[in-house]
């Protein structure tokens, strides 16, 4: 690769990278003046939501369902959001399948929830023979992580609800199985 090719990559991967950050800033910050934004916080830490009831919500299954989180009411319920070109979301969802296997009869319940479309993603949960519901969606999935305190957008981010609705644990980035199963096993 010759410079001139090198220097086109690097300012290509510098101008999709500020158009995303700058798309999901503003998916996540009021219309409100630049003082009000730096002094107003809209979506909490991953820390701060920690022993909150969780919010209840909806999104779509893979065939055009509507899905609502109280549908799993009284499990512990895993949510996952992540995305397949998302390599370290590829390394935990076999992890998670094992996992749900499992623990599913006392009580475990995984949600994935995909950054994408059914589409973009129904050969992949065939191909990871995920055992678990996949909820999809674009704008609605980055709002509804935010609320589970994912302000920054980290992929993956995981986030542990009992059976009692309260929010027990959050994480962003890839999870091992044991660590994952340590999560479980507490809540369990």
């Amino acid at each position: 690769m010759n410079r001139w090719q090198i220097i086109s990559v690097v300012v290509v991967v510098a101008l999709v990278s500020g158009f995303g950050g700058y798309y999901f800033q503003q998916l996540t910050t009021d219309n409100i003046s630049s003082k009000e934004q730096f002094n107003k916080k809209k979506f909490p830490s991953s820390e701060e939501v920690i022993g909150t009831d969780v919010i209840e919500f909806s999104l779509l299954d893979l065939n055009g369902e509507r899905r609502y989180l109280s549908e799993w009411q009284g499990k512990l319920i895993v949510i996952n959001f992540w995305a397949t070109w998302c390599a370290p979301c590829r390394e935990e969802i076999p992890a998670f399948v094992e996992l749900q296997q499992r623990y599913q009869s006392q009580g475990l319940q995984f949600v994935g929830i995909a950054l994408q479309q059914a589409d973009e993603i129904r050969d992949f949960i065939e191909e990871y023979n995920m055992n678990y519901p996949s909820l999809i969606g674009g704008d609605e999935v980055i709002k509804i992580a935010s609320q589970l305190g994912n302000n920054i957008g980290a992929m993956p981010y995981t986030v542990a609800i009992n059976p009692e609705g309260k929010i027990t644990f959050t994480h962003r980035g890839p999870l091992t199985k044991d660590e994952t199963e340590v999560v479980i096993k507490n809540f369990l």
